[in-house]
Parts: structure tokens; sequence; C-alpha cells
């Protein structure tokens, strides 16, 4: 009997210490992954300097809120232009985000400059400040946040999620890649490649913009999986070397925290462009009733009176 007893004693022990080692290996292997996530949150904030003080916004009373997503080519001795321009309303008691992206040749004022130019020249005249003032503008909203993807290093994020899958609505060829039609998997160097094409598709910048939402998708889809926990030093890495953004380590935990439920519905807004050659240079141009249509709709959503 004592002997049992003696043995059960034994093999609760060996149990507990295995237990505790388990314990111990976890919160090691959780410390590695919040230091690499505040370590590259640390990277990628860089805050801005605006003429326009910024409200802050009280993301514990679910606040709606604006965010200006830039998709910008840097290249080595080249400042780049934001080809991509996407703004973002959040609204979490409406549980939505409407998604508006702008053409990169949309004519407007340049503020700061005083002039009338394509949209995307403002980051190529002064930087993120200048694109948000002038998108603030265009669109009659407050824009306290903005993300900015280096597109020319997306293919490491897209390498470190371990490539992306992506539905392609028709074949192509791009940068020495063909793409036939339907579903594919992406390395990082093809991806860049699905995203740059633009002249062949019929409808232009907006395919073009549909497939940089496809290759986003699918990198948050691939990155938030059990199996990139595993790789998870390559894409905290691959972020803090390619997105800049003025939100903090702490406002990302409150907005993970309050606004989840509206990340699950986002919806697109289109913004109706007419081409144009002015002074022999191609513009997309907006009508003033299509910017007043768009600029309620965003206001309306952000609950501005």
């Amino acid at each position: 009997m004592r002997a049992k007893q003696k043995k059960k004693r034994k093999w609760l022990r060996v149990t507990g210490i295995i237990f505790l080692l388990l314990l111990i290996s976890l919160g090691a292997y959780l410390f590695t992954v919040y230091r690499s996530l505040t370590t590259a949150v640390d990277t990628m904030h860089e805050p801005v300097q605006r003429a326009r003080e910024p409200k802050p916004v009280t993301f514990e009373k679910k606040e709606p809120f604006a965010v200006l997503m830039l998709g910008v080519d840097e290249r080595e001795g080249d400042k780049g232009r934001s080809d991509t321009i996407i703004a973002l309303a959040v609204n979490p008691e409406k549980n939505s985000i409407k998604m508006l992206s702008i053409p990169r040749d949309t004519r407007t004022e340049i503020v700061g400059r005083g002039t009338q130019d394509k949209i995307n020249h403002a980051y190529a005249f002064g930087g993120v400040e200048m694109s948000m003032d002038t998108v603030e503008n265009f669109l009659d909203i407050p824009i306290e946040y903005y993300i900015k993807v280096n597109m020319e290093g997306f293919q490491e994020i897209v390498d470190s999620v371990g490539g992306i899958t992506v539905n392609n609505e028709f074949a192509f060829s791009q940068d020495h890649y063909q793409f036939a039609e339907g579903t594919l998997n992406l390395n990082g160097e093809e991806a860049l490649a699905y995203v740059r094409m633009r002249k062949q598709d019929p409808t232009g910048d907006f395919g073009r913009q549909k497939r940089q939402r496809q290759v986003i998708q699918g990198v948050i889809s691939k990155g938030a999986s059990l199996n990139s926990l595993t790789n998870f030093g390559n894409i905290f890495t691959a972020l803090g070397n390619n997105v800049k953004t003025n939100i903090t380590f702490d406002e990302m935990v409150d907005i993970q925290g309050n606004y989840r439920s509206a990340a699950g519905n986002i919806e697109q807004m289109k913004l109706d462009v007419t081409g144009s050659y002015i002074g022999g240079v191609s513009y997309q141009l907006v009508s003033a009733e299509e910017q007043q249509r768009v600029q309620n709709e965003l206001r309306e959503h952000l609950e501005i009176n």
C-alpha cells in the first residue's frame, strides 16, 4: 500500500514538474512574442507634425475615426509617390468600416502648395503630412491617423507569412510573370507584380486597387492563422521594416479591443471619375456633385454634423 502511495506521489511530482516546465516555456514564448511585437511597433511608429492640432480619439468610448492608408513606391534616391490612397472611416457602433480608394491621378488642390495637381503628388511634395492635409481637404473629414506601406518592400511582408492565396479574375502577364485566371498561390515577388499591373486591366486603376486589397487581405488572413505563430519573428521584422504609422502600441491594443467587430464588415465605396487631359497631362476629374456625395456619406458614417 505504501509503495503504491509513494509511486503515486512520485508520479504527481513528475507530472507537476512537466506542467511547470510547460508553463515556463509558454510564458517565455509569449514574452518573446510580446517583446518582438512591441519592438516592431516601436520601429513602425512615426509621428507627424501638422499645422492642425489633431483631436484625440477616445477609443474606450468607441468614437468613430478615420485613417489614411498610403501605398508608396520608395526607391533609393527617390522619395516616391503614393500610388495607393485609401481612406477608412471606422464606426464601431454601426459595426462597419467605409473604405474609399482614391485614384492616384485625381485632380485636386494640393494643400500647402496652393496648386491643382494629381492627388498622389502630395506625398512627393510634402510627405505624409501633405498627403493627410490634401485628402482631408478633398473629403472634408478629419483624418487623425495614417498607415504607410512601402510597396517596394511589400514582398518581404508576403514572404514572411509564407505566401498568400488570391482569386484572379482574368489571365495577364506582368514583370515576366504569367498569372492564370482562378486561384493563385503567390510569393512576395509574384504578389508585387500582381498588384502592379494596370495597363492590361479594362478597369484601369480601379482593377489595380482591387488586386492591392486582395493581397492585403491575403496577408492579414495568413498572418492571423495559427501556422504563422512559429514565424512571428519574421512577420514582425517585415512589418517593422516596411510599415510606418502614427498609431501607438497602446492605441493599437485599444482599437483591437473596442473596434474588432467593425473589421468584419467593410463597405467598399466607389468614386466616379472622368478621364481628361489638361495641359497635355492626364487626370481623373471628380464632379462637384460626386465629391459632395462621397463627403456626405463619409461624414454621416463618422457622425460629423
